[in-house]
């Protein structure tokens, strides 16, 4: 990264820029198919998926591959969210405390799944500076956690580029300012209309040699999705 300047005046909010990068990737409500493969020293793993979204009030994820695992379900309603292991027909609700847990093995977490944090509600941010990433100049966002705020992270920097608003680096540091893990946004498409990127990752510094990346392989944007998605009674449903 080359830093440009750290005394430029903007006329956007960082909150502004954050909002219209977070909604790029999300919308007001979208729906899909992604594929997490889930990388390690000692092996791949390759998940099929579908998921629909309304903002980050409602989740549902459903595993459509391996055969082993179609079929298993996260549900998030409000504050509430659970999983539904289709071998064993079991309901499992995920407690605030695992929320921050990863989610079925990869470098994600049971929060970033199903979209429980809002950044703009829950960190204080301001722009540092302009940076180029991949030779596009990019906003460098600081985000602050608000006291009450119930996240993990001590600090995240926040990269979206200038050109489109797309986000294309996030950091997430420890309270002791230790980067802890960071996603990198790539491979813009168009997807019926909306232009985002079509990759993510999220690599594990803890880890060496783990990361995990969501290939966006379809996915509708600010669409009407019924209701009846997004209930326990549906969970337990085949699908």
């Amino acid at each position: 990264m080359l830093l440009l300047t750290s005394f430029e005046s903007y006329s956007q909010t960082a909150e502004e820029i954050v909002s219209k990068a977070e909604n790029d990737v999300k919308g007001k409500s979208s729906y899909g198919t992604i594929e997490m493969i889930i990388t390690t020293p000692d092996y791949t793993r390759t998940l099929t998926m579908k998921s629909w979204w309304v903002g980050n009030e409602k989740a549902l994820i459903v595993t459509e591959a391996p055969a082993k695992e179609a079929g298993n379900k996260t549900l998030k309603i409000g504050e509430e969210v659970w999983t539904y292991l289709r071998n064993t027909e079991t309901t499992i609700k995920i407690p605030p405390s695992m929320m921050l847990q990863s989610w079925n093995g990869s470098d994600f977490t049971n929060d970033d799944l199903v979209r429980e944090s809002n950044l703009v509600k829950d960190y204080d941010m301001r722009i540092l500076a302009t940076e180029k990433i991949n030779n596009v100049d990019c906003w460098k966002i600081q985000l602050i956690p608000k006291p009450d705020a119930p996240v993990v992270w001590g600090k995240i920097y926040y990269w979206v580029r200038k050109i489109d608003y797309l986000p294309t680096v996030v950091q997430y540091l420890d309270e002791k300012g230790k980067l802890v893990r960071y996603m990198t946004y790539s491979d813009i498409k168009d997807f019926h209309g909306r232009i985002m990127p079509s990759k993510w990752i999220m690599y594990n510094v803890a880890k060496k040699g783990h990361s995990t990346s969501i290939i966006v392989d379809d996915m509708h944007f600010d669409t009407k999705i019924s209701n009846s998605i997004f209930s326990y009674q549906e969970l337990e449903k085949g699908n």
